[in-house]
């Protein structure tokens, strides 16, 4: 595919006048400069170094998912991929985790990885947020902000967000204004916070943070990011825009060229997809990508590769999509560089797509060899230590529980207990649980809370005396996308008990012990004991290796929990899959005795863990996950009329439809009727609800209460990919298995949490090609109360 526009291509001789045209968005031009002194700048159809045209070919890469003794590894990767920048995101709470506390140091050294990239011949694009996204922990906003009240000040003009934020960065201007390219280092721009045209519509608020980057000695071009259908919404004059898309370039430089005269940049093109826990590992399609860089270049636009090595999300760090789907450790993203650095037919695919399009007498480098690896034969863990007995003496009194920033808890495993009187049976129940809790009767196990499902109640049996109640809460992460991210964590009050045919009654004055894991998931003291401990509990054992190496660790007898490496986090582990395994750098390995502690929260099948050579990134086991109550949803849409039918428009543009009257109901229900390809599927990218005045409903307390079929074998194409707010991953009827001939109608029904009036929707089909399945054609939509009973 070629990208046809109708602007002027920069000729060779004609760079210095257009280098004396620069546009009002690049500092240069701001403060005055003459061309000459302009180390890089923004021209009116190219970016401009040293006055000459300079298409950006660049990657991603996050030095925090990456062991600091790779970096110089993996930058040469990304140099001989046939880029010649690298992005790189800065997370605020990574560096200020506690406030006006930073730490730049080892793994957090900014600067020290902006000087290998200068020294790898690569330029830098810094992101340094406040808020970034890039499934990590509360999209890098840091876990203090949320100690304030109110469900929206984050990314407003709050002060209580926007005083913490020009401190960040002016910080970060401290650390890292110095390595501009205006002071001979290698950062040509700086990104202005990220996505915001998704988040919010305050453009004064974007102008707010582009000054808090002017305040903090940035003078290098400043500008904004946004995806294809939100490029318009959040656009400034002062700011130069990108745009990001997986697919189709052609629409999102057209969005480009609506709102400003400048060259043509993409600044998150999807190689792949992130993985969350339950659902099947993505992947990307090579081919697809290098036609749509090749694209790119030929359109002399420039792009950034979202990712070019994703890594890993070590620690505690890792982040949770919309409503509530918790992200993988392993961030391998599918990206053309793999989690442990490897490079194959996809890096190959890609550098071969390149080459051809490179300026003349620009040749590649070869990429690095590969790390070495090893194995470690199976070992046993075979000390323990009961959570529960492991606790902190002290203990924190309320009378009902509050969300655990309030008690300045950042993270960790957090136990409640009260006392309960006799009675009969009944059901407890919390205001909200974030976000999974084991619920225990004088140290017996009767049930779980979890939040993915907004299960907040657990059944009690009947009490002949008074009896202990505990709750082990587990904070997983922090959602890092969309109004979600003021996630805070913990047994949210009040708390009741309901007897069997009673009314509900307060359970009060709790004592409240945490472990905080704090940033970097700190160990605390711990009694070891030989044998199983009961229940939720720490494992202790060791390894001897005779030489170091990259390994990956396998997980797949245990059950959910933390693992740490010679007292280093190295992350998060789950079952369910789809990963398996845990990357375990070789620089973190010792010759001689490694010792390895892991957190089970519901027990290993089998004590022992064993070093692989390959990773497993794509084995599901739903039948290993949280016991959950049997489904009884049962539709009840007999009867209902409709309040909205219609057809959508062909090709993949977002659709707003407003309906003749407004409906209300705490329900809604997108029924598909028939799909543009004749064929029996039907998909969905997004939903948004819309008010009166056509602007979206909030959506941090729906859930999906009924799908009447989704495909979860092939690929995750299940429904809560509708209602995530990513355009990139999509709900699709089921494809393989029973179900996969099931013909139209098809429902999927969103529960609001409340009811709320309705006036429209803005429906983003499935995106890609105009030959992909599911792009509903006829639909119906349904509003009421009750359109799907049972759970």
């Amino acid at each position: 595919m070629t990208i046809k526009f109708s602007r002027r291509r920069h000729l060779q001789g004609a760079a210095v006048a257009a280098a004396s045209a620069l546009l009002p968005f690049s500092a240069s031009a701001q403060a005055g400069a003459s061309p000459a002194a302009a180390r890089f700048a923004i021209g009116q159809d190219d970016f401009l170094l040293d006055g000459k045209p300079f298409q950006i070919r660049c990657g991603e890469m996050h030095f925090a998912r990456v062991p600091r003794e790779y970096w110089r590894h993996r930058l040469q990767a990304i140099k001989a991929m046939g880029l010649n920048t690298v992005c790189a995101y800065l997370f605020w709470n990574y560096h200020e985790w506690r406030e006006s506390k930073y730490d730049w140091s080892g793994q957090r050294d900014a600067a020290e990885f902006c000087r290998l990239a200068q020294q790898a011949g690569l330029w830098v694009i810094l992101r340094p947020g406040p808020y970034a996204c890039a499934e990590w922990e509360m999209g890098g906003l840091p876990w203090w902000l949320l100690k304030q009240p109110g469900d929206a000040f984050l990314r407003t003009r709050a002060d209580a967000y926007v005083q913490p934020a020009r401190r960040w960065l002016r910080e970060v201007g401290r650390v890292l204004a110095p390595m501009q390219a205006t002071q001979g280092g290698p950062i040509l721009m700086v990104q202005v916070e990220n996505e915001y045209g998704f988040f919010g519509e305050d453009l004064d608020y974007m102008r707010m943070m582009r000054q808090a980057l002017l305040d903090a000695r940035f003078d290098v071009p400043l500008f904004q990011c946004n995806p294809t259908n939100a490029v318009v919404k959040s656009h400034i004059p002062e700011l130069f825009s990108v745009a990001n898309f997986g697919s189709d370039p052609a629409t999102g430089f057209k969005e480009l060229a609506k709102v400003q005269r400048g060259p043509l940049m993409c600044g998150e093109y999807y190689s792949g997809w992130f993985d969350t826990w339950g659902a099947p590992h993505r992947r990307g399609s090579a081919d697809k990508a290098v036609a749509d860089i090749q694209a790119m270049l030929k359109a002399n636009g420039s792009f950034s590769l979202y990712m070019a090595h994703g890594g890993t999300t070590f620690g505690l760090w890792g982040g949770c999509d919309r409503p509530f789907r918790p992200d993988t450790t392993s961030y391998d993203y599918d990206a053309p560089i793999g989690e442990a650095g490897w490079i194959g037919d996809k890096f190959n695919a890609y550098r071969d797509g390149i080459k051809p399009l490179l300026p003349a007498g620009e040749t590649l480098p070869e990429a690095p060899a590969r790390m070495p690896v090893i194995t470690i034969p199976a070992f046993a863990l075979q000390e323990s230590a009961a959570v529960m007995a492991n606790l902190p003496a002290r203990a924190i009194s309320d009378v009902s529980p509050k969300p655990i920033e309030q008690y300045d808890i950042s993270r960790g495993l957090v136990a409640y207990r009260v006392t309960l009187p006799a009675g009969p049976a009944g059901v407890l129940a919390a205001a909200k649980v974030r976000d999974l809790a084991w619920v225990f009767v004088d140290g017996k196990q009767v049930g779980t809370m979890d939040t993915r499902h907004r299960r907040f109640k657990v059944a009690l049996p009947a009490r002949s005396k008074p009896v202990t109640v505990d709750v082990l809460l587990y904070t997983i992460a922090r959602v890092n996308f969309g109004v979600e991210i003021h996630d805070r964590k913990g047994l949210h009050g009040p708390v009741t008990f309901t007897p069997q045919d009673g009314a509900p009654q307060p359970v009060e004055n709790w004592a409240i012990r945490a472990i905080d894991f704090d940033a970097d998931g700190a160990l605390p003291p711990l009694d070891w004991k030989r044998g199983r401990a009961q229940g939720p509990a720490f494992w202790r054992g060791s390894f001897n290796a005779a030489a170091t190496g990259d390994t990956f660790l396998d997980m797949s007898s245990w059950g959910q929990g933390i693992v740490w490496i010679n007292g280093r986090c190295l992350g998060r582990y789950w079952s369910i899959g789809p990963t398996q395994t845990m990357y375990l750098p070789g620089p973190w390995l010792k010759r001689g005795r490694n010792e390895v502690v892991v957190l089970d929260l519901t027990g290993p099948r089998t004590a022992r863990i064993a070093g692989l050579a390959m990773p497993v990134l794509d084995q599901l086991h739903p039948e290993l996950d949280l016991a959950r109550p049997p489904s009884t949803a049962k539709l009840q849409l007999d009867g209902v009329a409709p309040v909205h039918a219609a057809e959508f428009a062909p090709g993949s543009a977002t659709q707003t439809v407003m309906f003749a009257a407004p409906a209300t109901g705490r329900q809604f229900c997108l029924e598909s009727l028939s799909a543009f390809d004749g064929k029996s599927y039907a998909a969905v990218a997004e939903i948004a609800l819309l008010d009166k005045a056509g602007k979206p409903l909030n959506q941090s307390s729906w859930t999906i209460a009924y799908a009447s079929s989704e495909e979860a074998r092939k690929e995750d194409g299940s429904a809560l990919n509708a209602i995530n707010g990513q355009n990139t991953d999509y709900w699709h009827t089921a494809y393989s298995g029973a179900a996969a001939s099931a013909p139209h109608p098809h429902r999927i029904i969103i529960d609001l949490g409340k009811a709320a009036e309705v006036a429209g929707l803005r429906y983003v089909p499935r995106q890609g090609t105009d030959d992909v399945t599911g792009r509903i054609k006829q639909y119906r939509v349904y509003i009421g109360d009750q359109l799907v009973t049972g759970n």
